[in-house]
């Protein structure tokens, strides 16, 4: 059994879908995972009829929930706390009976027995504490639980009575959008440091600054079904951070869901246009729709395009070809609402959006491009989307929980950067961009182009390490540029920037200068590394220093040769009728003995790059050649030099 210095604290984000639990260690948080692998807890029990006990829970409950309507419980988190009375707009949409205890409190009737929320909470804390005491094979009894903001102390102490019915001593109430912030490590740091750093690759330290320990964050949370924005204040005291809600605004009926309807409807409107409006659907034929709709949107997320097509049978085949610029207008309206709950919750703060700090995405809907560029162009900064929208809440609760448990979590980017920060270059090397130890905040920029012809699209794949190769870094993310105009190999330019700011979020932005074009991702590069890890890997750099060198040596000269080879075949192709036999005789051995070096699997580099030099050096005469024979074709097209 693994020996623990504390008894752990875990953190569980108990949803009204699905539930999470994680742990924080000086590695940093991570989600627990169950049994199976799985991440997420479906928030639903299946009780049996005759006892009224546990039958079902997770997916086996929510996959059966068609047979079993009347004894399958979900969104029991609308019922804590709360009685008949407050319920009566929900009931209508539960297939389960509700019914009042004795304290006018609400209460779930299965067969003849009643059940209170606390009790069918406590079965899904249960079963995540269950999943935590495996995944750490030690017992588990404290816990840090989140609940909406905008939870009452009815609601909280329900919280906390159903942790104690799981086994679990509730040790904080955390609000969702305040533990979301707290997986950032906001409200944690105080800042120092310039964000308008040196834009070299060797970054000098920037010029520091004091910074209040007061943080004004906005959580902006999309889920599924409904939407959340908490204006808080979080301020970092010497019993911790210390967070205020200072304004909550909202719309429970409001999500992902809704642009899943709005494709559906198109459907259905499309489908009545082309093969008339009596045209009716089964609900296996519903359900494909509904289905096809969550997969649309999610591909339009990636995707400029995706297809739609559904066989209506009787040899009706419905095809349509939904793209991504359609679904923002159709979506524009929706956002707005959001946007318009957020003005409204700044006005109750009495805020300005210049007083906002930062702003965090929570919640899967927040993984729609249009929305997050909603939400930045409104706040006027770009949002905090580097975590799983998912599962930040858990992962705040559990960086709470480590607060609580002493655990040390001086976070790797405090201060500087531990490791070296780059990108994959051809052949597998690393472009570093942001050295080990630069002061943060920090900013570099570097231009880099394309290796093929007519090519579209630029893969970025971003890395953490000491290393001189791919292979011996650590992978943080990867995304696509796409829609580049086909231009010759090195004609694009491509910016790459990396700004790491003073949370230690880096954020990478490549855009190709000519076209426009841009694309980013953010990423929090220290998760899931300890200090330990860190000396490790530097002690390996500075081991296999030699070694490395001569390896990113090789790789630089494999592609600079069959750079250059392929421009002298082009150069000797454009010009052939006017060179000796000879000379493009001299060309080609070059040519062969540079080919050479680059097949073989461990060249001598000083005698690869003594070839090389060798047939550049040769192919001089061909390039001043082949520029007069270019320039003579220009002059004979334009006589007259117009």
């Amino acid at each position: 059994m693994t020996q623990y210095s504390q008894e752990p604290i875990i953190g569980i984000d108990l949803g009204t879908t699905n539930s999470l639990v994680a742990y924080c260690d000086t590695a940093g948080p991570r989600i627990l995972t169950g049994p199976s692998g799985q991440r997420a807890l479906p928030s639903v029990v299946r009780l049996a009829v005759d006892s009224g006990r546990l039958e079902a829970i997770g997916e086996d409950a929510r996959s059966h929930s068609v047979e079993y309507p009347d004894a399958t419980v979900f969104s029991i988190k609308r019922l804590m706390g709360r009685s008949a009375e407050d319920l009566k707009e929900d009931l209508a949409y539960l297939p389960y009976a509700v019914t009042e205890s004795e304290h006018n409190t609400a209460r779930v009737q299965i067969g003849s027995h009643k059940v209170s929320p606390q009790q069918i909470s406590a079965m899904i804390l249960a079963e995540l504490r269950r999943w935590a005491q495996a995944a750490l094979d030690t017992p588990v009894r404290k816990a840090v639980v989140t609940v909406p903001a905008y939870f009452d102390d009815a609601q909280r102490q329900a919280t906390r009575d159903a942790g104690r019915l799981a086994g679990l001593e509730v040790l904080r109430i955390v609000n969702e959008p305040t533990a979301a912030a707290l997986a950032y490590g906001l409200g944690q740091r105080t800042a120092t440091g310039s964000e308008s750093g040196p834009e070299t690759r060797d970054l000098q330290p920037a010029t520091t600054k004091a910074v209040s320990k007061q943080e004004t964050v906005a959580v902006y949370d999309l889920g599924g079904g409904t939407f959340d924005i908490s204006i808080l204040r979080l301020q970092e005291t010497s019993q911790g951070t210390v967070d205020q809600v200072l304004a909550t605004a909202g719309d429970t009926h409001l999500g992902g869901d809704d642009i899943d309807r709005m494709i559906v409807e198109l459907i259905q409107a499309q489908v009545g246009a082309r093969f008339g409006s009596e045209t009716r659907f089964t609900p296996s034929t519903r359900q494909v729709m509904r289905n096809l709709a969550e997969a649309t949107k999610i591909r339009l997320s990636d995707d400029s395009r995706a297809p739609i097509e559904i066989d209506l049978g009787s040899n009706r085949v419905f095809r349509h070809m939904l793209t991504r610029d359609e679904l923002q207008q159709m979506i524009r309206p929706w956002i707005q609402r959001t946007l318009d709950c957020c003005q409204r919750a700044l006005h109750e703060a009495g805020l300005e959006v210049s007083q906002i700090s930062r702003v965090v995405m929570v919640g899967g809907s927040t993984r729609i491009p249009t929305v997050q560029a909603a939400v930045a162009d409104s706040f006027g900064q770009e949002p905090y989307t580097a975590m799983n929208p998912d599962e930040v809440v858990a992962l705040g609760a559990a960086v709470q929980g480590a607060i609580m448990a002493g655990i040390h979590r001086d976070m790797l980017l405090l201060d500087v950067i531990p490791l070296s920060l780059g990108i994959e270059t051809m052949g597998g090397a690393v472009a570093k961009l942001i050295t080990a130890n630069t002061t943060i905040p920090a900013r570099a920029k570097e231009l880099f182009s394309t290796y093929a012809d007519r090519q579209t699209a630029i893969k970025i794949h971003v890395l953490q390490g000491e290393r001189e190769l791919v292979e011996d870094c650590r992978s943080l993310g990867r995304f696509e540029l796409k829609g580049i105009p086909p231009m010759p190999a090195g004609l694009p330019k491509l910016e790459v920037t990396f700004l790491v700011d003073a949370n230690g979020i880096l954020n990478v932005e490549a855009m190709e200068q000519r076209s426009g074009r841009r694309a980013a991702i953010q990423i929090i590069p220290n998760h899931g590394l300890t200090r330990e890890e860190v000396q490790r890997m530097e002690t390996e750099s500075v081991e296999n220093a030699r070694e490395d060198m001569t390896a990113h040596q090789l790789i630089d000269l494999r592609m600079n040769a069959q750079i250059d080879i392929r421009n002298i075949r082009r150069q000797i192709e454009m010009v052939r009728d006017v060179l000796e036999d000879d000379y493009v005789q001299e060309l080609q051995r070059h040519i062969s003995a540079v080919q050479e070096f680059i097949d073989a699997s461990c060249p001598d580099a000083d005698a690869f790059h003594e070839s090389l030099r060798a047939m550049d050096h040769a192919s001089m005469r061909l390039a001043e050649i082949s520029i007069a024979q270019t320039l003579r074709k220009q002059a004979s097209l334009d006589p007259q030099g117009e």
